[in-house]
């Protein structure tokens, strides 16, 4: 059968990468894709958002299924058009897809199901949100209602950044119509743990747990980003708080969105916070994230496309998922000046230099006339694994060092707070 991924970036490259063992699958396809990628899949020229165009490209190649990645043509409804196409679609529909596209529409469900999140409340008019900050202080939790290529949090210290966030957000239209709404949080404490799960609305099988590095800095400094680097499993992720995980949060999320007509098939991504009064719900995404993924799917024994097509046909509870035993770690390579200013077009050296048992992970690389450069703000993920964690964080530092490009920087601490 021939597959397509749609999407460009390192969730993909991995998803492609682990995609690339399965006996089933004779042609991979990617779109768009990117210079890593066209290594390992053929790459097509389709924007990951043109629907139209993605089942375009489907059909003149026969594709037989298909695996949506962005959250951004999630949100559009690429699933439900590629069904109606009939072709079958790995990921979440639109209307399940909103647990990640409106952090509203989240919040109040876990309010409705009792499913533990920290306190919010919503606002669409500014000054009733800059009143509230006022009333309740800080620190404290900004968020952009919609999608924000995972930079519309911020966590504010004092009053005064609260409230230049909401004004960036709804005054200046920083995430465009992703702002106009915001939702404030409380600010809560403890160690952040990733759960990915997947799911084919009825039965969920989580992966194994992860730790994103969000902050562009070492020592959680500077801006979020969309992940700076992730390692799996998270030793603060125990058996006894993943039974509680799953009975308190994971299959009631899973039963309110089926009681909510909206059943989920796809990936959940469960971002939680071991508070002092237990675990709780930072966000959703209806998606495999970005740079977990990597690690995760580094220590995936079981075929990624048998997996994929059990959640598509609902039998999930067939699958015996297998991991491997050890741990990952992956550290993000950033053009400098990421996320915020940052050039792109410079070559990468050293690729060909990189020891055995390293997995370099491509995100924002094209490739030309047989080199690689530059095309975005994440550039490459390398990843290693490992029998212990130390040990896998100390194999992928020791990996990247032969890579180069002009501005290249990376956090040095990725993992370092685990061990």
């Amino acid at each position: 059968m021939n597959v397509l991924v749609v999407g460009g970036g390192g969730r993909e490259h991995a998803i492609c990468a682990a995609l690339k063992k399965s006996k089933d699958i004779d042609t991979l396809y990617c779109a768009p894709g990117n210079g890593g990628i066209s290594d390992i899949a053929v790459c097509l020229p389709v924007k990951a958002t043109d629907i139209d165009g993605m089942i375009k490209a489907a059909r003149d190649n026969n594709v037989g299924f298909v695996v949506v990645a962005p959250d951004d043509p999630l949100a559009l409804g690429m699933v439900d058009a590629f069904e109606a196409a009939g072709i079958p679609a790995f990921g979440p529909r639109k209307n399940a897809a909103i647990i990640e596209s409106s952090k509203a529409f989240s919040k109040n469900l876990m309010t409705k199901y009792s499913i533990p999140t920290a306190a919010f409340k919503t606002f669409t008019d500014m000054d009733a949100a800059l009143a509230y900050i006022d009333e309740v202080g800080a620190p404290i939790v900004v968020k952009a209602d919609g999608l924000a290529l995972g930079k519309g949090v911020v966590v504010a210290q004092t009053v005064e950044e609260a409230k230049n966030a909401v004004y960036e957000m709804m005054h200046d239209g920083k995430f465009g119509a992703s702002g106009s709404t915001v939702v404030i949080e409380e600010f809560m404490t403890g160690p952040e743990v990733t759960v990915l799960c997947f799911t084919d609305g009825k039965t969920i099988k989580p992966m194994l747990s992860s730790q994103d590095h969000k902050r562009a800095y070492d020592g959680d400094e500077g801006p979020n980003t969309g992940g700076m680097g992730a390692i799996c499993p998270t030793p603060n992720y125990t058996s006894e708080i993943a039974a509680r995980c799953e009975k308190e949060i994971f299959l009631p999320t899973l039963n309110a969105l089926r009681a909510e007509g909206r059943p989920f098939k796809g990936v959940i991504y469960f971002g939680l916070m071991l508070t002092p009064n237990g675990p709780k719900v930072v966000e959703y995404n209806a998606r495999f994230g970005d740079p977990e993924t990597q690690p995760i799917l580094s220590m995936l024994e079981t075929d990624l496309f048998e997996i994929f097509r059990a959640v598509v046909e609902e039998r999930l509870d067939k699958i015996d998922i297998k991991w491997k035993k050890g741990a990952a770690c992956c550290v993000v390579l950033a053009s400098g000046g990421y996320p915020v200013k940052y050039d792109k077009g410079y070559e990468i050296t050293g690729l060909d230099k990189v020891s055995a048992g390293i997995t370099v992970y491509h995100a924002g690389t094209e490739k030309k006339d047989g080199k690689y450069y530059t095309s975005g703000g994440r550039v490459l993920g390398v990843t290693a694994v490992s029998d212990t964690l130390a040990s896998a964080i100390s194999a992928a530092y020791e990996g990247l060092k032969p890579i180069s490009f002009e501005k290249m920087h990376y956090r040095k601490d990725i993992g370092a707070k685990l061990i």
